[in-house]
């Protein structure tokens, strides 16, 4: 089923682009960058305690522009991005307080574990925006698959196999703290909306906050496997600037 939904979503990203002969013709190229901001979990199954963790993303975006189809101005977005994403531990006992070693008896340095994870992610995503194009503001949405290929991790901890603790933590799943990242491509939907705004002889600046959610694990879900889920869910704030290639030559566009 996750399978046939992202194939479906996939394919709807080209739907834009089919249909674009019926409003106003567009060919409109722009390249630029991106920059942002990333906090990230992981949804286990059986369930995992944990907070957000935070991580830098960025790379490069191209966005082609084919048509004006009423007042919504249809595109393609394609991004190849760096991200830092993981899951952060929120370690607590069953009162919902920090744990501590028996020998930490001044509790300055509370059990903590998080996990980062460097992947390289491209999505393509069909685009709707509102407004100005070419000086002025613009709003806009977009959707679409996106698929990342595992690079690297590292992990941050504190935890010490067998060492006695004050209090007894409130979940005993932690089989994830020794288990090194098992399925290396993953893919899934992304969801954003943003603002835009654009000069003719600067460019294009966007603001876009972004939702990404994983339909494939980081870990094996047969029966006979731990986790039967271990998808990525990632918030993103991310600041993009685009400058023209090739703009349509047409003087009643604003």
């Amino acid at each position: 089923m996750r399978r046939l939904l992202f194939l479906s979503l996939f394919l709807g990203c080209f739907m834009t682009r089919a249909v674009a002969q019926v409003g106003e013709y567009r060919t409109d190229l722009a390249v630029g960058v991106n920059a942002g901001y990333m906090l990230s979990n992981v949804g286990f199954m059986p369930e995992v305690p944990q907070g957000m963790l935070g991580g830098l993303t960025g790379g490069l975006t191209i966005r082609y522009t084919c048509e004006k189809y009423f007042q919504s101005i249809c595109s393609i977005v394609a991004e190849v991005n760096m991200a830092q994403t993981g899951w952060k531990e929120d370690i607590k006992d069953i009162d919902n307080q920090p744990v501590y070693y028996v020998d930490d008896v001044d509790k300055t340095n509370p059990l903590a574990y998080e996990r980062k994870m460097t992947y390289v992610q491209v999505p393509l995503m069909a685009r709707l925006g509102w407004g100005r194009e070419r000086k002025g503001l613009q709003g806009f949405i977009q959707l679409g698959p996106q698929v990342g290929v595992f690079m690297n991790e590292s992990t941050n901890s504190n935890l010490v196999p067998g060492k006695a603790t004050q209090t007894e933590r409130s979940s005993r799943v932690v089989a994830q703290d020794t288990m090194a990242v098992q399925c290396k491509f993953d893919y899934g939907i992304a969801v954003g909306a943003g603002i835009e705004f654009s000069h003719p002889k600067v460019g294009h600046f966007m603001l876009e906050g972004r939702y990404y959610y994983g339909l494939g694990d980081i870990y094996k879900n047969s029966k006979s496997d731990y986790f039967g889920r271990s998808n990525f869910g990632q918030i993103v704030i991310k600041a993009t600037y685009l400058f023209d290639i090739i703009r349509t030559k047409n003087n009643k566009i604003k």
